[in-house]
């Protein structure tokens, strides 16, 4: 199990650079996901929350979850925050299991995670919980869930679970995830004067 589950994880590294080739539908370059992703992500969790809508959403990193991807129905839609909600909407085919979601699209749902045996974690956390640590134990993806008995937002990632988070810390976690490149102003002033004195000399040479 521990070497297939490496070799897995090296097969998930692979396919990640395969995918830096591909054209990113607006993202800026290097990013995972779209600004636009994270902020349909965050109005989708809270909304669920606010109805009492259970929610499981495992965003993929660098390691590809196409084994767990393969357990649950593809979808391949755009992540908006109405597609989230009617896919964990009460009653409906694909409301039970997991969302995976890859760059700006949901690629599956109903999807079935691996359950967290950690004995730490609180005996009143059912198996939505214990999926989404379960999950980030094995990965490095970042997992949303949203409970259904409070409308809590929980966030786990490196086996590590965040309870009752607010919009602006979900944010604030998706901004680390999107891997957006973002250039200092002080260094872009520095990189440009630096760029004008180059030319300077250039001119009076």
């Amino acid at each position: 199990q521990p070497e297939l589950r490496r070799a897995l994880e090296q097969l998930g590294r692979k396919k990640i650079l395969f995918g830096l080739f591909r054209f990113n539908d607006g993202r800026e370059k290097g990013e995972r996901f779209s600004s636009k992703t994270a902020e349909e992500i965050v109005r989708a969790c809270f909304d669920m929350g606010a109805a009492y809508t259970g929610a499981l959403i495992v965003i993929e990193q660098d390691m590809v979850l196409e084994e767990y991807e393969k357990t649950g129905i593809t979808v391949d839609g755009l992540v908006t925050s109405q597609l989230l909600i009617n896919i964990f909407e009460h009653n409906t085919p694909l409301h039970d299991g997991a969302v995976i979601i890859r760059g700006d699209r949901v690629v599956a749902a109903t999807c079935y995670l691996p359950l967290s045996d950690n004995m730490e974690l609180s005996k009143q956390l059912g198996t939505r919980h214990r999926a989404g640590v379960g999950i980030s134990e094995q990965t490095d993806s970042v997992t949303i869930i949203v409970s259904e008995e409070t409308g809590q937002v929980s966030v786990a990632q490196g086996g590590k679970l965040t309870r009752s988070v607010n919009s602006a810390k979900l944010r604030e976690i998706l901004v680390r995830a999107q891997n957006k490149q973002v250039v200092d102003n002080s260094k872009l002033r520095h990189l440009l004067k630096g760029r004008v004195k180059h030319e300077e000399a250039k001119n009076n040479r």
